[in-house]
């Protein structure tokens, strides 16, 4: 049988070109080549590297078009390589992007178990390792919030938002989102809940947005209690990150706080029952899934609540409103 996307073997099981582009990233390659800095002895002086191992990493990249020779011993970025200087932060094995690179790794654990194998490699799962090392914290944090783009914060809600009060962002990060639906209604007040260490961190998305004195920051597991009576519970980007046992905990959490008029807003972890869905960092990092709306709405209805509506962001990722369920509980 022929296949309809002939592929090269070869091309598919490189381990060397992915290498070298994390490599060039760590080292800062891709900054130092756009400051002007082109030759490999120039390059290695500057990033304690040896010239010829250097070299031979550059003269890879160029028979990949991230480089291009522009005389002996001397390269310059291509298009493709200015794309590589932006993804750098997910690249560089110093920091966070080093978790990224190393967690793939643990892929079969994954597929075998469906659970992470993240402490297979690094001793200690996701989230704690985080937590012992605040430097990847940051890392992981400033790749989640400002600077890569401001989030819209038109997601559907039934009767809109004009009526919304108090939104309380559950697992908001660094509050891009919480701030942009503040600005966009400021009528509206918020409640940002997320780890200490990452809440403190917000403080500045805040005050960029002008909404500090709109919003209140609540550092804690969102496994804990959460803070009652707000009209809209927002878990973005959430649920993809856990797997089943720990979301049916979460929803379980909003369920418990949307009492008994709040609404619970998912976007993310959850697509249309015909969707494909492939394979993330997300499922091998922490072993999370994306449910389609069918199994969603056991899962919801387990929790204690109820999906009321779905639709889609403008980015078109599904958005499913629920509502906590007249007189049940999880």
């Amino acid at each position: 049988m022929t296949s309809a996307h002939p592929v090269d073997l070869a091309t598919l099981t490189d381990l060397c070109t992915p290498w070298c582009v994390h490599v060039a990233a760590t080292l800062g390659i891709p900054d130092r080549l756009a400051a002007g800095v082109g030759d490999v002895d120039e390059l290695a002086a500057a990033t304690g590297s040896d010239p010829g191992a250097l070299g031979a990493v550059l003269e890879h990249l160029a028979s990949k078009g991230v480089v291009e020779p522009v005389g002996a011993g001397r390269y310059a970025l291509t298009s493709l390589g200015d794309e590589l200087r932006l993804q750098t932060p997910w690249l560089d094995l110093s920091g966070i992007g080093g978790r990224f690179a190393g967690a793939w790794a643990t892929l079969p654990t994954y597929v075998r178990t469906g659970e992470p194998g993240y402490h297979e490699a690094f001793g200690t799962p996701f989230w704690e390792d985080l937590a012992a090392h605040p430097h990847l914290a940051a890392g992981f944090d400033a790749l989640m919030g400002p600077g890569h783009g401001v989030p819209s914060p038109e997601l559907p809600l039934t009767g809109g938002w004009d009526a919304v009060r108090h939104v309380v962002d559950v697992g908001g990060g660094t509050g891009s989102m919480l701030a942009a639906i503040l600005r966009a209604h400021p009528g509206a007040r918020g409640t940002l809940v997320d780890l200490p260490g990452t809440v403190a961190r917000a403080a500045e998305t805040f005050a960029a947005a002008g909404v500090t004195d709109r919003v209140a920051t609540v550092g804690q597991s969102f496994f804990d209690p959460l803070p009652a009576g707000a009209d809209v519970y927002l878990l973005r980007k959430v649920l993809e990150d856990w797997p089943d046992r720990d979301t049916d905990a979460i929803l379980a959490r909003c369920a418990e706080a949307a009492r008994p008029a709040g609404r619970v807003l998912v976007a993310g972890g959850v697509a249309p029952d015909d969707a494909r869905v492939a394979l993330t960092i997300e499922m091998v990092l922490l072993g999370g899934r994306t449910d389609g709306l069918a199994r969603f709405r056991v899962r919801a209805a387990d929790a204690g609540l109820e999906v009321t509506a779905a639709g889609k962001d403008p980015t078109g990722r599904l958005v499913v409103e629920c509502a906590p369920r007249s007189g049940g509980g999880a």
